[in-house]
């Protein structure tokens, strides 16, 4: 489609560069996204103290936010295609942000199950006004980033997860342990409802933004971009186009694949999410501020590992290797590395543990580039429900890793069966992308 912008000798020797304040955009809520969600990992020991939750009971309320998330994915898939990222994605930043300040209130309740039914029905919804978030996300960078640059601006997005934790964990620590765990939940509120009026200021589709000129508008679309935004997939009266895109979607090996390794690779992030802190704590003896200060040094390889991912899978395009190697060599590489967190079982020093712990992190981020491959592969009249699809699976992992951890750590009262369930996840996400996973390509709609 041809840019009816008017181009100008400034325009041309000049390109602006507004799509990078879009990425730092999106860098900071997902911050405050996974930030949210991390909320109850850090206050969870304390409120176990208050509330008296066991290990299961704790697993089924960190398991509540998931159960939402992956039933919501494909309606919000289909709400960010039909009304576009702009105004789904500040509905959903506001939404989970009061859920978030409303936890706050639980102790009004008392230390029975009313407490506990409240928290699990907050974090439920919570986590249907998230399902949203992701899938945005790769819709963004689908319209403001070209091929050559997805890889990169994916990875720094979803490295987010990792900075989120070397900021928030540290800092809801502190204010767990100086004012007590309700301030951790009225501040992530209070400031998450700011995000959403600033993400509706600022986010345009880059053909209609202000501050972007005609050599960026080219460079993004002569790259891939989607520069005029989201394309709505034509619907019948009956809703079947609908239905028949999720059913070729479904049925395609390669996204099949895709969609297992994201399961397996979500395993080690809900275990940082959830049970990482109370690991520091009960396995290792930490107090509560330690264990949040401790956690930040895995988050911070967690993150460098993500940018590097990105970075590396890019330079491999601009380099003349195919999407396919560019996209897996990080993928594969990473996800070696994870499986040494399985070596915290046989050592018994703390800085070891944390060593180990940093290194399957820094794995982690470089080999967590499925957000690109969605970028990549998605077709173009249905790119928010097919992150939503794969969002969907990729987040089973939250309502299955932090049950099955707190089984095993109530039946065999230690944590070395959970970390042998996480790396044995990372070696499933290993022959996913070598076996199940063949050309990554761009899935059309139109092909016969």
């Amino acid at each position: 489609m041809a840019i009816s912008r008017t181009a100008n000798p400034a325009d041309v020797a000049a390109p602006t560069r507004v799509r990078y304040v879009i990425l730092l955009l999106i860098f900071a809520i997902t911050t405050f996204n996974y930030a949210d969600r991390a909320t109850l990992s850090v206050t969870g020991s304390a409120m176990r103290a208050e509330f008296g939750f066991d290990a299961i009971r704790m697993g089924y309320i960190f398991s509540a936010f998931s159960w939402a998330y992956v039933l919501s994915q494909v309606p919000a898939g289909w709400l960010l295609d039909r009304f576009g990222a702009r105004r789904v994605y500040a509905a959903s930043i506001f939404l989970w942000s009061l859920f978030t300040l409303l936890q706050s209130t639980i102790g009004v309740l008392g230390s029975g199950a009313a407490a506990v039914t409240a928290l699990f029905v907050l974090r439920f919804m919570m986590g249907a006004a998230e399902a949203p978030a992701f899938p945005a996300n790769a819709k963004v960078v689908a319209s403001w980033f070209p091929t050559k640059e997805r890889g990169t601006a994916s990875a720094i997005f979803n490295s987010a997860q990792y900075f989120a934790a070397v900021i928030f964990t540290p800092l809801m620590a502190w204010l767990t342990h100086a004012f007590g765990w309700h301030h951790v939940y009225i501040g992530m509120g209070v400031a998450g409802c700011l995000l959403a009026l600033t993400w509706l200021k600022v986010m345009k589709n880059p053909a209609s933004h202000p501050r972007v000129n005609q050599s960026e508008l080219e460079h993004i679309e002569q790259g891939g971009g989607l520069i005029h935004g989201h394309r709505a997939a034509p619907v019948s009266r009956s809703g079947q186009t609908q239905w028949s895109v999720m059913r070729r979607l479904l049925t395609n090996r390669m996204l099949l694949g895709v969609y297992l390794a994201q399961f397996c690779i979500n395993v080690l992030t809900y275990f940082f999410l959830t049970w990482f802190p109370i690991y520091l704590v009960q396995a290792r003896g930490m107090t509560i501020l330690q264990a949040g200060l401790v956690a930040s040094l895995p988050a911070i390889c967690g993150f460098l590992g993500g940018v590097l991912g990105g970075v590396l899978s890019d330079a491999m395009i601009r380099h003349g290797h195919s999407l396919t190697i560019a996209r897996k060599v990080p993928i594969v590489g990473g996800m070696l590395l994870s499986v040494c967190i399985i070596g915290c079982n046989y050592v018994d020093q703390d800085w070891l543990v944390v060593a180990l712990m940093s290194l399957a992190f820094f794995g982690k981020g470089i080999g967590a580039l499925g957000w690109a491959v969605v970028a990549d592969t998605s077709p173009k009249e249905a790119i928010g429900l097919s992150g939503s699809i794969f969002n969907m699976f990729g987040n089973m992992a939250g309502i299955v890793t932090p049950i099955v951890i707190g089984y095993l750590v109530a039946q065999t009262g230690s944590f070395n069966g959970a970390l042998v369930f996480v790396g044995i996840n990372a070696l499933i996400t290993i022959v996913s992308y070598l076996v199940i996973v063949r050309d990554i390509r761009r899935v059309e709609l139109s092909a016969s």
